[in-house]
């Protein structure tokens, strides 16, 4: 009989025998709970703003994903098959909503992830509706940006304050995929939204002195930012992103800058400038380059540098605008 029978075939070796498959088996337990436990949370999102309010919140908890890069439009994106394997491996995913992300009810119906929370980051944020020349249906592009945006301006971001909105969102939704560390969640959560105060109230100071604060954009991407800071929208080259202007609409725009004295024009990166440069060469405006996304321009990646950075580029222009 070997030493091994005849340890395990006496009362005391059974009792050691189940404690060492007990201790094995605890052991095996608590390795995979620790595996659970530093195995960040898979997250999707629609646009890299929304990635950087999630990490924000979840830190080191969270692997977060943007179907969209800050270099592409938001308006006119075409989903890729790697999307699809994207959303089918998340746990959590988060849109704006609003009609913005079209394209992505398919996504997720063919994902088939009934167990998946997604967060609508939208939610009850007030919109700002479409000016009235977007309803006059001077051009096609006035009634399509109607038709795509009946609910209100999509870009909400744009403005700290209903950023504060959408980080709540995000955390609850976080919550609901991981209870264990909710108060770790929160406790992000409070410190990003006094972050999110202190942008706010940094901006506006810098920004009262401004005796010019009339601008053009180059699409309606900016009217919660303006709204917030105090400047004011006089005109939009285009209703829609990825359109052209109609030659009525641009000799109309080119009267009332030249009337009003408008001397700054916003454009985006995500956007063709060749219509903002034709236009400022007709009036003596300058154009300006800023982003309604995280990530495109440098010294914007997250969504704190991304409105200083807007803000200190408008402020540069406006001031050198002055008659």
């Amino acid at each position: 009989m070997t030493p091994m029978r005849l340890l395990f075939g006496r009362p005391r070796g059974r009792r050691l025998q189940r404690f060492i498959v007990g201790w094995l088996v605890v052991g095996a337990l608590c390795a995979s709970t620790a595996f659970a436990k530093s195995t960040p949370i898979p997250v999707v999102v629609t646009l890299p703003v929304l990635a950087d309010f999630v990490r924000q919140v979840g830190g080191d908890a969270v692997q977060v994903h943007s179907l969209i890069s800050g270099a592409s439009d938001e308006h006119t994106y075409h989903p890729r098959p790697s999307d699809l394997l994207a959303i089918q491996r998340a746990r959590l995913l988060v849109k704006v909503g609003l009609g913005l992300e079209g394209w992505l009810d398919g996504l997720l119906q063919n994902a088939g992830r009934a167990d998946q929370v997604v967060v609508v980051a939208s939610d009850g944020i007030p919109l700002m509706r479409d000016r009235g020349e977007h309803r006059n249906g001077d051009d096609d592009t006035g009634r399509a940006f109607k038709e795509r945006h009946t609910q209100g301006n999509v870009h909400i971001w744009l403005d700290p304050e209903n950023a504060k909105t959408m980080v709540r969102h995000i955390a609850d939704g976080l919550i609901r995929v991981d209870p264990g560390h909710r108060k770790d969640y929160l406790r992000r959560q409070s410190e990003y939204l006094l972050t999110l105060n202190r942008l706010t109230a940094e901006v506006k100071r810098s920004m009262a002195a401004l005796p010019d604060r009339k601008i053009v954009t180059y699409h309606p991407a900016w009217p919660y930012f303006a709204r917030r800071f105090g400047l004011s929208i006089r005109g939009e080259i285009v209703t829609q992103s990825g359109a052209e202007p109609s030659p009525k609409r641009l000799v109309r725009l080119i009267d009332r800058m030249r009337k009003e004295k408008i001397r700054v024009i916003v454009s985006e990166p995500q956007l063709d400038g060749k219509t903002p440069q034709a236009l400022a060469a007709e009036t003596g405006a300058r154009v300006v380059i800023l982003s309604p996304q995280t990530g495109t321009l440098a010294g914007t990646a997250t969504f704190v540098d991304l409105i200083h950075h807007n803000a200190r580029v408008l402020i540069s222009a406006l001031e050198g605008a002055r008659p």
